[in-house]
């Protein structure tokens, strides 16, 4: 009978320093928003690709620690991300938006609440953000339509923070 008494205490080990360092992202996370005044749901979108991260590194490790060749991992993985490159052929804007969503979090000084103008020759999208996700950013113009825009062009195009909301012009006559 064969023993892997160390192959699971090893195991065990990578699974501790993995719920460490989630709970230490999370944290870390949770101070930097707090700081940048970051919305609850753009923390979460960034908090759930860290942990995919982390996940696929331990995933690694722990494959390695029970004897998987880094060879046949590496043929196994790439073929996973040939099936989804072929996939994302079609939809590579997904990708796109999801690293825009990562620059946007971490880089942009564009926050919910902020009055934007979006600089665009054909458009003119002047309106509040009201919500910026993994995808799309929300926002309500000043004539009160609800526009829903990719991040990926939002990082595409420039962006205006406007000061305060427009006022009407109002000349007071005598």
């Amino acid at each position: 009978m064969i023993n892997y008494q160390q192959e699971i205490l090893q195991t065990v080990i990578i699974i501790i320093i993995l719920i460490l360092l989630r709970i230490l992202f999370r944290f870390f996370l949770k101070k930097f928003s707090v700081i940048k005044a970051i919305d609850v749901n753009r923390r979460k979108v960034i908090l759930n690709l860290t942990s995919l991260f982390v996940y696929i590194f331990a995933a690694a490790i722990i494959a390695a620690i029970w004897g998987v060749e880094f060879k046949q991992l590496f043929i196994f993985l790439s073929s996973i991300i040939a099936i989804l490159g072929v996939g994302f052929i079609a939809q590579w804007s997904i990708l796109s938006n999801l690293t825009a969503s990562v620059i946007l979090f971490f880089n942009h000084p564009m926050r919910i609440g902020d009055r934007i103008r979006v600089i665009e020759k054909d458009y003119n999208f002047v309106g509040e953000v009201k919500d910026i996700t993994g995808f799309f950013v929300f926002m309500r113009t000043d004539n009160g339509e609800n526009i829903t825009l990719p991040t990926s062009f939002v990082l595409q195009r420039g962006i205006e923070i406007l000061d305060s909301y427009p006022t009407e012009n109002t000349n007071n006559k005598l």
